[in-house]
């Protein structure tokens, strides 16, 4: 059995029932809040007519930062993001065959010639490579001769023309196509 103390009502040991004796006072609160939003209001006006004052009075000039300018849009630096990246794939292949398959001058006054690929290798089996012989090579040997990579995926080695050279099974290490 539990034994109470009683205190006196106003002690501050007087906990009270622990709950609210009256409810909240609805006029109250609806006039705060009324006068809030009439705060609110005149506040967004004076701020409204402030701004447009400065603004009159103070013009700010021309703008401080290089992204912004107000007559004309100017670029970001590169490398931008393609809009069209599959047209533009296509567009720098069809120029990179041009440039493999096609005949210009480097420099006319030195004689110096850009002949198609396929031609170059022809030339160079007919008229053979310039060579030297093992002794003359620095340290008496020939340099290793590095073996292609074998780049993972496949039909990566290919290029993204698809015109470097055949795929082929053994390109890739597990021996299937991705």
């Amino acid at each position: 059995m539990e034994i109470r103390q009683a205190y006196p009502p106003g002690s501050p040991r007087d906990r009270g029932p622990g709950y609210e004796r009256r409810d909240a006072n609805v006029a109250g609160l609806l006039q705060f809040a009324f006068w809030m939003a009439v705060v609110l209001a005149v506040t967004l006006v004076g701020m409204k007519f402030t701004f447009d004052y400065f603004k009159k009075v103070q013009p700010l000039g021309a703008t401080t930062s290089p992204m912004v300018s107000e007559n004309a849009r100017t670029l970001p630096p590169a490398p931008r993001l393609q809009v069209q990246p599959h047209i533009e794939l296509e567009d720098f292949c069809a120029a990179q065959e041009q440039a493999v398959n096609s005949y210009s001058w480097i420099n006319q006054q030195a004689g110096i010639v850009h002949i198609p690929v396929d031609r170059a290798m022809d030339v160079i089996l007919q008229q053979g490579l310039l060579s030297r012989p093992a002794s003359e090579a620095p340290g008496g040997k020939l340099p290793a001769v590095a073996t292609p990579p074998i780049i993972a995926g496949g039909m990566d080695i290919q290029g993204p023309c698809g015109y470097l050279g055949e795929y082929h099974e053994t390109a890739h290490p597990m021996g299937r196509n991705e």
